[in-house]
């Protein structure tokens, strides 16, 4: 392979709980070497109530997605149900493409998405698209904060369709990596995956002697009150885009 490619001899270590194809072909394609180490998982969560909760959902004039993961999850309900959203009622708002992504391939439309992929913006941007709304359904995951039912000037409905969870399985692996690499770069897409890292590994090896990347402010925040700096957080809230970032941040300083 290249020396001269941007991110030549990398070492890249995802902590969320996805590695697509196509994050990892962005790194190896630019000379990154690519460790997927989650420290967090997620799980569906159900309940004997699934079904009414479908039915319900189904029937809102909004469902709102922020995540793939609760899309997933979703879908997984609708399946076992024998479902299908052919006769829906709701529009569709979604946070990030990725989300979006995973709502169209089960055949929903995007009805609305925000400039920036954050739950602040959406609860900013969102009332002036949908209006006055009547039934509302935000369908989340076990540690999503507050701000979308606080934050929009009308009532919304949860469900917690996932519920995330501390995955300490890669903690040795990811800690040898920090100890024994001279270039490593950890990229934080959540809060969560923060505070695993600042539980386990981080009394192993400190904050300091490696790349932090984060995707989005709330993230970043999170680091930064964990003690961590934050090299990388680019604009546009995805992984794509941290790539991108980190490749021109190595080609500048080279």
């Amino acid at each position: 392979m290249p020396t001269n490619l941007p991110l030549s001899g990398q070492n890249i270590v995802l902590t969320g709980t996805k590695m697509t194809h196509s994050v990892s072909s962005h790194i190896l394609e630019r000379g990154g070497n690519v460790y997927h180490l989650p420290l967090i998982a997620v799980q569906e969560a159900t309940s004997s109530n699934d079904g009414e909760k479908l039915a319900k959902a189904l029937n809102s004039e909004w469902l709102i997605f922020t995540s793939q993961n609760a899309v997933e999850a979703f879908s997984q309900k609708l399946a076992r149900a024998s479902l299908s959203i052919e006769k829906s009622r709701a529009k569709i708002a979604a946070v990030g493409e990725k989300t979006a992504s995973a709502l169209e391939k089960i055949g929903f439309q995007i009805d609305f998405m925000p400039s920036t992929y954050s739950a602040d913006k959406f609860v900013v941007e969102f009332p002036k698209v949908a209006g006055k709304v009547e039934s509302c359904l935000f369908l989340k995951g076990s540690l999503a904060k507050a701000t979308i039912k606080e934050g929009l000037p009308f009532p919304v409905d949860e469900w917690t369709v996932y519920e995330t969870i501390q995955s300490t399985e890669h903690i040795s692996e990811l800690t040898t990596l920090i100890q024994k690499s001279k270039d490593a770069t950890i990229i934080f897409a959540s809060p969560s995956a923060v505070d695993v890292f600042n539980k386990y590994v981080v009394p192993q090896t400190s904050w300091r002697g490696y790349q932090i990347a984060a995707i989005g402010h709330v993230t970043e925040q999170a680091l930064l009150n964990a003690g961590a700096i934050v090299d990388v957080k680019p604009e546009k809230y995805t992984m794509l885009a941290i790539i991108e970032e980190l490749a021109k941040k190595k080609g500048r300083s080279s």
